[in-house]
């Protein structure tokens, strides 16, 4: 029996059309067990396909479906933190584009919360729409969600984040500065309307010094113990 294909198929969720200057945000969520160990991530591009920054965070057990509401969350989040009034989001989940949609109710306890926050954050922007694609096409946002899960880095970061959603990675240019970024771990906060909210953890860049085999900062970091936090160390010359 051949394999149905999944059918691309774009969601327009605004009344005027798309203007220029549209921002894609491609998202995933993953869950290794589903429910497991989850993550998102997501990939911000513009028109001519050139990737502006990316995002990827850490969450609790939780299973697929929320995860992907998590990465969408972010992706909206992040996105009016840079001021971008048109956004079109690229989701391989049907379901998450449907419900966006209206045309699929939402009956988990656990998505309908993260559903109206992101119904709520959508319609701030002047021009927002959902285009379900097939998996091929969210590969990138994939890579960032399992090297999420894996504690890899990603990218270093260019400059820091005003705000970010988990770890924010701006790309400009071909020099890249390093950063030390802390993990995307949910916590409350500005932004956090209810407790499946993710967390908003900008990256922060510092100065540290390395003695008696321990790096300590030379400034103090606001963040809550036990926080988990990825080091990248450019040396500096005296």
């Amino acid at each position: 029996m051949p394999r149905r294909r999944h059918r691309q198929a774009l969601f327009d969720l605004s009344p005027s059309p798309p203007p220029r200057g549209t921002i894609v945000a491609t998202i995933d969520g993953a869950a290794r067990g589903n429910p497991g160990p989850a993550a998102y991530g997501v990939v911000f591009a513009n028109s001519a396909g050139k990737v502006l920054a990316q995002l990827n965070g850490r969450l609790p057990r939780t299973t697929n479906n929320v995860a992907e509401y998590r990465a969408l969350v972010a992706a909206l989040s992040y996105a009016r933190t840079q001021g971008w009034r048109a956004l079109r989001v690229r989701t391989d989940s049907e379901l998450l584009a449907r419900q966006l949609q209206g045309a699929y109710r939402v009956r988990s306890a656990d998505l309908k919360p993260l559903h109206d926050e992101a119904r709520q954050l959508s319609a701030a922007f002047d021009y927002f729409a959902v285009e379900a694609v097939p998996r091929r096409l969210t590969r990138p946002a994939d890579k960032l969600a399992n090297a999420a899960l894996d504690r890899r880095p990603v990218l270093s970061v260019q400059r820091p984040v005003r705000q970010g959603t988990g770890l924010a990675v701006p790309i400009a240019g071909k020099k890249k500065s390093r950063a030390l970024a802390p993990e995307g771990k949910a916590r409350s906060g500005r932004g956090a309307s209810h407790p499946h909210a993710v967390g908003h953890l900008p990256p922060q860049r510092i100065r540290a010094v390395y003695r008696g085999g321990v790096l300590k900062p030379l400034q103090p970091l606001d963040l809550p113990d036990g926080t988990e936090v990825t080091v990248t160390i450019i040396e500096q010359k005296k």
